[in-house]
């Protein structure tokens, strides 16, 4: 047979019964089997299928990917990958950065320091579902951050964890010759470092204006929002002549959504339901490297 999707399973304690369930939904929808194999490590596990799939049209995938959820299979998510991004010699992965690269918010961190941080927690969480305009929403929290000395940013550095498997799936993306870049609603004064640590291709945040020595609770230039995070999407493939069908994008929350749209393929991480609700595929587990699996990196 010639394959033409992938199906990509994934989760902590992938059954046997899950998988059988997996396989009949996906044979009811027209799709045949061929060569399975299996992979992941002590953290997850990962179930990998090449199916023929009747319509491989977007709306054909669409349908699939419907019934798949659908079937809500416990303990376990599937990708359908078409095989063309699989197979692509080179790809580009872009990721947001709060609650996804990284695993805090970063607004927050640095809220703390004004003794804000529950308010603007609040705040960023509504942002996230969708509920308010992201711009207005950044110009708000950031606004509580004036007066601040700007060391904070550096004490705010140094809580900054990356998520699990960030690292990992950074470095396997470069090692096999792959263009890796993040873009966030967040700060370049904290995403400078990280990039230059992870050998970042390319890289886009906001910047946090500083005067005689302390943050003025403005951001410098236009917001990154949901639009500005698809715009450097279509950019940095083009400049990398990689077609939109070989990128990857993952992210959490409503500002991430047009980026996710028009990648080749868009993974929820841990998201908020109305991403996971529209997005390609999503990992609902911390390890952010699932998502080389996924891309067949």
């Amino acid at each position: 047979m010639t394959s033409n999707v992938t199906a990509v399973s994934y989760g902590q304690n992938l059954t046997a019964t899950g998988l059988e369930q997996l396989h009949a939904v996906l044979a009811a929808h027209g799709a045949a089997v061929g060569t399975v194999s299996r992979g992941g490590d002590d953290r997850f596990q990962v179930h990998t299928a090449d199916l023929e799939l009747a319509d491989a049209t977007a709306a054909g995938l669409a349908a699939l990917r419907g019934a798949v959820a659908g079937s809500a299979i416990a303990g376990m998510d599937t990708a359908l990958v078409p095989a063309g991004l699989r197979a692509a010699g080179r790809k580009l992965l872009i990721m947001d950065v709060d609650s996804t690269l990284i695993q805090q918010e970063v607004i927050e961190l640095l809220a703390a320091y004004a003794g804000k941080r529950d308010e603007v927690a609040a705040v960023t969480e509504a942002a996230m579902r969708g509920e308010l305009d992201f711009a207005q929403s950044l110009h708000a929290r950031v606004a509580v951050l004036a007066g601040l000395p700007a060391d904070v940013v550096h004490s705010v550095r140094d809580e900054v964890k990356l998520s699990e498997g960030a690292a990992e799936l950074v470095a396997a993306f470069k090692a096999a010759g792959h263009r890796v870049a993040v873009v966030s609603g967040g700060f370049n004064q904290i995403l400078e470092p990280i990039a230059a640590d992870l050998g970042l291709d390319y890289w886009q945040a906001n910047e946090l204006e500083i005067v005689d020595g302390a943050l003025t609770g403005k951001v410098l230039g236009a917001v990154v929002d949901r639009a500005a995070k698809e715009k450097y999407l279509r950019e940095w493939s083009a400049a990398e002549g990689i077609a939109l069908e070989h990128t990857i994008a993952v992210g959490d929350g409503a500002n991430d959504l047009d980026m996710l749209g028009a990648a080749g393929i868009g993974v929820a991480f841990n998201a908020k339901p109305a991403v996971r609700a529209v997005a390609d595929a999503a990992i609902n587990m911390p390890y952010l490297d699932a998502v080389r699996h996924i891309a067949g990196v």
